[in-house]
């Protein structure tokens, strides 16, 4: 027995001396590793991403892949409208019945207290303008030309059936790549193109398109089209506010649609124009001396 409360007592003695050592030996471990830690290379953080970059860049694809589906389903519109027209010093607002049909046709007839004071229809190559208060009938090419120069508003008639209509202009390819996404307040504006060869831009607020802006080379804006006021019409959302700058040609339009019906049936003939018995005949076309040369 005695030797076994030796060997107990040894046994003790071993442990305690094990359990100083450890006791001594940790923190000098842990002093070391602690050196070791804080003297690694630092590994090279991925660059931060554009704060909301992704989730912007996939609502703003989403829109346009409901624009792309809205301008599928809508072929027409035709409404009574408010027009104010501003062109340098020239201030216009009357009462108007647009009818547009895509891709290019289009009739507008401008009201006056005493009737009607001008119609305009253009469909295919030909645009045709009639003034019954001075009996003068005038018939041009259906280009941005010919528009610019009687109104001040340079688009082709079948970009002025899409600015009427909320549609993207032919220019911007629904399918195109995003260049960049953007905010303006609450608005989300999806860009394509570059500074090179000019810039166009998709503006969506609700889902719905808000903004519609062509900047050239220069950085100049060629025109910008704000939409508000949308509406459900027939399962088609289509905006009662249409306001069209044109910064180069110093105009500006804004048109308040009243009562608009999207998707009717309109004959082709609602887009012919043919002259009054004895009516003035005019070429659209400027001629070398500036003036509108008489056809009849």
């Amino acid at each position: 027995m005695p030797p076994a409360r030796a060997t107990e007592r040894s046994r003790r003695r071993k442990t305690f001396w094990l359990a100083a050592v450890a006791s001594m030996l940790l923190p000098v471990m842990i002093e070391t590793s602690a050196c070791i830690i804080i003297h690694t290379p630092a590994v090279p953080e991925a660059p931060t991403p554009i704060p909301g970059w992704s989730e912007n860049k996939y609502q703003a694809e989403k829109m346009i892949e409901a624009l792309a589906e809205r301008d599928r389903r809508l072929a027409c519109v035709q409404t009574p409208a408010v027009m104010e027209y501003t062109a340098g010093a020239q201030h216009v607002k009357a009462k108007e019945d647009i009818v547009a049909k895509r891709p290019g046709s289009l009739r507008v007839e401008a009201m006056s207290p005493f009737g009607v004071a001008l119609l305009l229809a253009a469909q295919g190559s030909d645009l045709a303008i009639f003034e019954p208060g001075q009996n003068r009938f005038m018939r041009g090419q259906a280009n941005a030309d010919t528009l610019y120069r009687y109104v001040r508003i340079p688009m082709a008639p079948t970009d002025a059936v899409g600015l009427l209509m909320g549609l993207a202009p032919p220019e911007f390819v629904l399918n195109g790549t995003t260049a960049s996404v953007s905010t303006d307040g609450a608005m989300l504006v999806a860009s394509f193109g570059d500074a090179a060869s000019g810039t166009r831009a998709l503006g969506f607020t609700d889902g719905n398109l808000a903004m519609v802006r062509d900047t050239g080379s220069d950085g100049s804006v060629n025109y910008e089209v704000r939409y508000s006021d949308y509406h459900d019409i027939g399962g088609v959302m289509f905006p009662y506010v249409v306001d069209a700058s044109f910064p180069a040609a110093g105009s500006h339009v804004t048109f308040r649609y009243l009562r608009p019906i999207v998707n009717g049936i309109i004959p082709d003939s609602t887009f012919v124009l043919t002259p009054a018995p004895g009516a003035t005949l005019m070429n659209l076309s400027l001629d070398d001396g500036g003036v509108f040369p008489n056809e009849s």
